[in-house]
């Protein structure tokens, strides 16, 4: 008798495993990342040692994080070429918080502007891994846009307080009123809020109108499928 033949199965694709691997990854990273959002807010605003000290190390690991997904996503990459032409701009972002090391005020100021772009870049790709629905998603993009622009209005002393801030910044987000301060970067940031506005009312009235055309067009189809049919 003949012994059965041992069926050899193909060796695994490793980059179909790092593609998998990634995709599983992309739930809990986005969620990080709108945490990060919030640690990041919290250190503009804490006063307290030991809560400044909590946040900075809160934030220091959430970075550890990104920057260990990043290496990852880069080693495991089926074609080098394509990711880094892809992500050659994520460098940037990661590499600004650590210009906290430095001394100057400048760069101090810098950094800390730099962490809050950085944080918020962050939270609206975790948004778009999280949420699939373009209502769901444009909400926690706008609420990451309020929070990033009224911690930069803060930070470079635009505003006093944050509260005054972060009212002023919601309402630009929103609405597009102008910021009550003469501010050099708030002016920028008044114009480039103002045409985010736009673009959210107009992302808006795009998806009602998709969703009553698409009721409507169920609503016919039901209604045609309903009529007897005309016996010739």
């Amino acid at each position: 008798m003949r012994a059965p033949s041992t069926i050899r199965r193909p060796p695994a694709d490793p980059s179909v495993e790092t593609e998998g691997l990634a995709t599983r990854l992309d739930r809990p990273m986005g969620a990080l990342g709108l945490v990060f959002v919030l640690i990041v807010l919290g250190q503009a605003l804490a006063r307290e040692p030991w809560l400044v000290t909590t946040l900075s190390v809160l934030g220091w690991l959430c970075w550890a994080v990104f920057v260990g997904e990043f290496v990852f996503r880069a080693v495991r990459a089926p074609s080098q070429r394509r990711f880094w032409l892809r992500n050659w701009w994520q460098l940037l972002f990661l590499a600004l918080p650590f210009l906290r090391f430095a001394r100057a005020l400048t760069l101090l100021r810098t950094a800390r502007i730099g962490g809050v772009l950085s944080a918020a870049v962050r939270g609206s790709r975790s948004a778009g891994r999280l949420l699939t629905g373009r209502i769901g998603w444009l909400t926690a993009v706008t609420g990451v846009v309020v929070l990033a622009s009224s911690q930069l209005l803060y930070v470079v002393g635009a505003y006093d307080t944050y509260g005054p801030a972060l009212h002023d910044a919601a309402l630009a987000t929103v609405i597009g009123q102008p910021l009550d301060t003469e501010h050099g970067l708030a002016r920028f940031l008044e114009v480039a809020l103002a045409v985010y506005s736009v673009a959210v009312f107009a992302t808006l009235a795009g998806a009602l109108g998709a969703y009553f055309l698409e009721n409507r067009r169920g609503a016919e189809a039901d209604g045609a499928a309903s009529r007897p049919e005309v016996l010739s």
